[in-house]
C-alpha cells in the first residue's frame, strides 16, 4: 500500500500543488497595483471589496506546504528506492559459471591455423595484423 502511494498518488498531488501555486501566486496582485487604481484603474470585485488578501495569502501558504511536503516525501522515496548496477545485470562468462575451457583447445588453435578467438560477448577479435609488410617490387 505504501508503494503505490509513494509512486502514484503522491506525485499526482504533487503535480497538482506545483500547477495550484502558479496560479495563485498570478491571481495575486502586486504591492504597486493601489497607484494604478488611483489614475482610474477598476477595483477588485472578484473577491469582494476587500479584495482577494487575506484569502489568496493563506491559500498560497497551504499551497506551499503541501508542494514542501510531497517534495521532501519523493526525495525520501527515491533515496530509498533500490538501485541497479550494471555489472549486476551481465551474463555470466563461462569461467565464472564452473565451466573450465580444456588446455589442448589454445594449442590446437595455434598450430593448425583455426579461426580467431572470440571476446568475451561472442564478437570475433580483431584479425591479427601481419609479422612483415610485403617486400616492395624491384621491377
Amino acid at each position: 500500500m505504501t508503494g503505490v502511494l509513494i509512486t502514484y498518488v503522491v506525485p499526482v498531488i504533487h503535480v497538482f500543488a506545483c500547477v495550484f501555486l502558479i496560479v495563485v501566486v498570478l491571481l495575486q496582485t502586486g504591492k504597486g497595483a493601489d497607484m494604478g487604481a488611483v489614475f482610474g484603474g477598476g477595483s477588485q470585485t472578484l473577491f469582494g471589496s476587500s479584495g482577494a488578501g487575506n484569502f489568496l495569502t493563506k491559500l498560497t501558504t497551504g499551497t506551499a506546504i503541501a508542494f514542501m511536503l510531497t517534495s521532501l516525501i519523493l526525495t525520501y522515496a527515491a533515496s530509498r528506492a533500490p538501485t541497479s548496477h550494471l555489472l549486476n545485470r551481465l551474463p555470466a562468462s563461462s569461467a565464472e559459471s564452473g565451466e573450465a575451457p580444456s588446455a589442448e583447445a589454445p594449442a590446437a588453435q595455434e598450430d593448425e591455423g583455426a579461426p580467431p578467438a572470440r571476446g568475451p560477448a561472442g564478437a570475433e577479435a580483431p584479425a591479427p595484423a601481419p609479422a612483415e609488410p610485403p617486400a616492395p617490387s624491384s621491377r
